[in-house]
């Protein structure tokens, strides 16, 4: 059985950037609906008692199992999310990424810059992504509920979410105000360098 996971923070730790009333009802509502609706499917079926990478990976480019993989990605997807920000968030990467930010984006700015580039112009819903991939690092953004070890080698290590529930009661149309706000003040960088760590072993 999937179980909702706990937040990592209380739920006006995010304040003024994301308020106590969004977190709540993205997290209480959303997220578990997602959870919900997964164990609903996955009872009775060879996929019960697995994982949620296992369900994802198993169900992904199967139009049979579409609606299951929506359910299970956007759940893994927000878990991974409310771990990808940081009530003392923002600021820039320890040096574990300082040569891949060089090599990749010219520095952490060039890295910044593409990030916000890559959430404020996602059309529609999605997620933009910081991810290690083929040993660099790469800004790229999926739709709807794909995470992006769906795509290739990508191992993601923080992310952004552009659904319009993740910031409309907050910023009301003003997506870039949100993006921007969430790097420069709760992007959880100790997280990014601990999936960077594991990626690397």
């Amino acid at each position: 059985m999937i179980t909702l996971p706990a937040l990592p923070y209380a739920y006006d730790a995010l304040e003024p950037c994301i308020s106590r009333r969004t977190l709540a009802l993205h997290h209480d509502k959303h997220h578990a609906a997602y959870v919900d609706k997964t164990n609903e499917l996955i009872e009775g079926t060879a996929l019960a008692g697995a994982d949620l990478e296992t369900i994802i990976r198993r169900t992904h480019g199967d139009e049979s199992r579409k609606q299951l993989f929506n359910q299970a990605a956007q759940a893994w997807n927000h878990g991974f999310y409310w771990r990808s920000l940081s009530p003392e968030g923002g600021g820039k990467p320890d040096e574990a990424f300082d040569t891949l930010l060089a090599d990749g984006f010219g520095g952490f700015e060039g890295l910044r810059d593409a990030l916000v580039e890559a959430a404020i112009g996602h059309f529609g819903s999605g997620w933009a992504w910081v991810t290690l991939e083929g040993g660099a690092l790469r800004i790229r953004d999926t739709h709807d509920a794909v995470p992006p070890f769906c795509e290739g080698d990508a191992v993601p290590l923080l992310c952004i979410d552009v659904w319009e529930h993740a910031y409309y009661l907050d910023y009301q149309n003003v997506r870039p105000d949100y993006v921007k706000a969430v790097i420069d003040e709760r992007l959880n960088w100790e997280f990014a360098a601990a999936n960077l760590r594991a990626a690397r072993r």
